[in-house]
């Protein structure tokens, strides 16, 4: 028999707080995360204790829960199944605890649409972050666009593989979720930078784009982290731009902007019926250059064709030197006045350190988080998260007042 008790909490705000339905099989485990999640004055606090034979934690209700924080048991392939077979649209927004240890649960309660997934043993700091984010997505990412953010290396080694994998998994700290898409169809790369497993390819979730979903796109990507998802090629797969239509990937890319807060596209060095229509939707172009007369050179055809045939504006166009070296004979100033560009960021040169980050898959961040470089990457996403606030005027600051009483 499935037993439910609710227990409705009243908010500090006198505003009704969203509706958390916490489910286990777990009277113990249940009782341990009610009491943390009724300390949250934006939530109203119901439990199921699943006792019987049923393993959907939705079967059954009346009416459904606005969040769902479910704690699997030994039996999370059949509670994470019952789950994905429920339409999409009667799956509320999830966050999954419980012994995951194994990667196909991981994978499986991320296609049930699971927002965070939490390993036990839980912190209860880890728990409270992983809920407040939960409940600022559904409160203000209703209806909300998420950033489009395209690299491009100026010259082959440029650096625009390394700017965009580390910048997408700085932004997934900082920004919320992110969707790093490797747009480089036969020779990308990002999955090795970060050391993913590619299951599914970028050709093939183009070619089912028409009947996904957010939940089945957060499926068919790897996950580095739970905020840090990455769509790329598979090892000896062959793709041709020929083989997907501008069309398809406008459609991806607008469910991947409805889906995740950022979304990071590693973009090969030409221009193509693709990534034309990447660049023509961007709100930040990176062009990565490094301080050469030859890379100057193809960075101003680049940077041209970039203004006057897709229309990129200026305030939109950052270029980015890496290996950046005070001393060398083409300087900022020449790079600016070429290009005719006044934003320009610099990644100091450090050739071996960047090298034992790119062969053992962990980004500059986690690799060596006090690095000038890396520095230098959490200044630029700094500067990223930093315009996207101040261009929602005020509405995550209002936001925040009204769930936490700030």
């Amino acid at each position: 028999m499935l037993n439910t008790k609710d227990t409705p909490l009243s908010t500090s705000t006198g505003k009704a707080g969203l509706r958390l339905l916490i489910s286990s099989r777990d009277a113990t485990s249940l009782r341990d995360l009610q009491s943390v999640c009724q300390r949250m004055p934006s939530l109203e606090v119901s439990t199921r204790l699943v006792s019987n034979g049923h393993v959907d934690p939705l079967y059954g209700l009346d009416r459904m829960p606005d969040l769902l924080l479910l704690r699997v048991s030994d039996l999370w392939r059949e509670e994470l199944s019952e789950l994905l077979r429920r339409p999409a649209h009667e799956r509320p927004p999830m966050l999954v605890c419980g012994l995951l240890s194994e990667q196909e649960a991981m994978r499986l309660a991320m296609q049930a649409g699971a927002r965070d997934v939490l390993p036990e043993p839980i912190a209860e700091t880890e728990l409270v972050a992983a809920l407040n984010r939960l409940v600022t997505e559904v409160r203000t990412g209703s209806g909300a666009e998420g950033k489009l953010i395209a690299v491009m290396s100026a010259k082959g080694g440029s650096g625009g593989t390394l700017l965009a994998c580390n910048l997408a998994q700085q932004l997934s700290i900082k920004g919320g979720s992110t969707l790093l898409l490797d747009m480089d169809l036969q020779f990308g790369s990002v999955t090795h930078y970060l050391d993913v497993a590619q299951t599914h390819s970028h050709l093939e979730v183009l070619h089912q784009i028409d009947g996904m979903d957010s939940v089945a796109l957060r499926g068919f990507c790897s996950h580095f982290s739970p905020t840090l998802h990455v769509l790329g090629g598979r090892a000896g797969e062959l793709c041709l731009p020929q083989d997907t239509q501008p069309e398809q990937l406008d459609t991806l890319l607008q469910l991947a902007r409805a889906s995740y807060g950022w979304v990071v596209i590693d973009l090969p060095r030409q221009i193509d019926h693709l990534t034309g229509s990447v660049l023509e939707q961007v709100d930040r172009v990176y062009v990565v250059v490094q301080q050469s007369v030859s890379h100057l050179r193809d960075a101003s055809s680049l940077v041209r064709i970039l203004r006057e045939d897709l229309g990129v504006r200026g305030d939109q166009l950052q270029i980015v030197v890496n290996r950046y070296d005070k001393a060398a004979a083409v300087s900022l100033k020449d790079i600016g006045e070429a290009l005719r560009c006044t934003n320009l960021s610099t990644l100091p040169n450090d050739f071996n350190l960047v090298s034992q980050s790119q062969n053992t898959g962990v980004p500059l961040g986690l690799h060596a988080p006090r690095a000038a470089i890396t520095a230098a990457l959490r200044n630029m996403t700094e500067d990223l998260v930093g315009q996207q606030v101040a261009g929602n005027k005020g509405l995550l600051k209002r936001a925040f007042n009204r769930f936490f009483g700030g």
